[in-house]
């Protein structure tokens, strides 16, 4: 990235029976926390190889940063999620980074296994050129990634019902155009969030090993 871009990771602290819900009959409730750890670790990783130094960790339920200290290298910052819907914590926390470090800011999640440094590269770069906000589609209609020179409120600002659904990403592109933004997207990645999702991800074979291993080892065992 060209410039100072800081990357926000947008995190659920991995507890048996509180994250990647959806998974369970597949992997059960241990197998969940298990998985979104190693979804944590390697999305800070990803997120450390595009932007060194300027990575933070935004923690959802607040007051829980000891347990995903082992997960994280050093030099990550980590803060709690705080307000609301998703997308009014998103913009709190992009605030939050913008008004202590400056520069645009890259929003991310933990639920695509295969977002690489390229993703992140390739947003900075689409705001050097020109873009106001980018995002990167996800399949389901959301989106994995939100990147702004500055903070956009508005941009977040969405109907409560709709976070979550597959309007997401339209509805936001919808916004975008209310504010008159220069929007440029990136290719579409597939979210794990279903037993669907990860028998799909499974046959694309795409997913980074470790994650690769803890799907194989559970659909093997059902």
């Amino acid at each position: 990235m060209s410039g100072t871009v800081q990357v926000v990771v947008m995190a659920r602290v991995p507890r048996p029976g509180s994250t990647k819900t959806r998974l369970e009959p597949m992997l059960g409730p241990a197998g969940c926390a298990q998985l979104q750890a190693a979804l944590i670790a390697r999305t800070v990783a990803v997120a450390c190889e595009a932007a060194p130094g300027s990575v933070h960790v935004a923690l959802d339920p607040p007051g829980s940063a000891d347990e995903v200290g082992a997960l994280l290298p050093s030099g990550v910052a980590v803060f709690d999620q705080y307000g609301g819907d998703l997308g009014l914590r998103m913009g709190r926390a992009l605030a939050q980074v913008h008004s202590e470090r400056g520069g645009p800011v890259v929003v991310i999640g933990t639920d695509i296994p295969t977002l690489t440094a390229k993703h992140l590269l390739a947003a900075g770069a689409l705001l050097d050129g020109g873009a106001d906000a980018v995002f990167g589609p996800a399949l389901d209609g959301g989106y994995y990634l939100a990147a702004v020179h500055r903070p956009q409120p508005a941009l977040f600002d969405l109907d409560p019902a709709v976070w979550g659904g597959p309007t997401v990403l339209a509805a936001s592109l919808t916004a975008a155009r209310a504010m008159r933004l220069r929007v440029s997207l990136l290719p579409r990645l597939r979210d794990l969030d279903t037993p669907a999702d990860a028998l799909a991800l499974l046959d694309e074979g795409e997913l980074p090993v470790q994650i690769e291993r803890l799907l194989r080892a559970r659909v093997g065992a059902a």
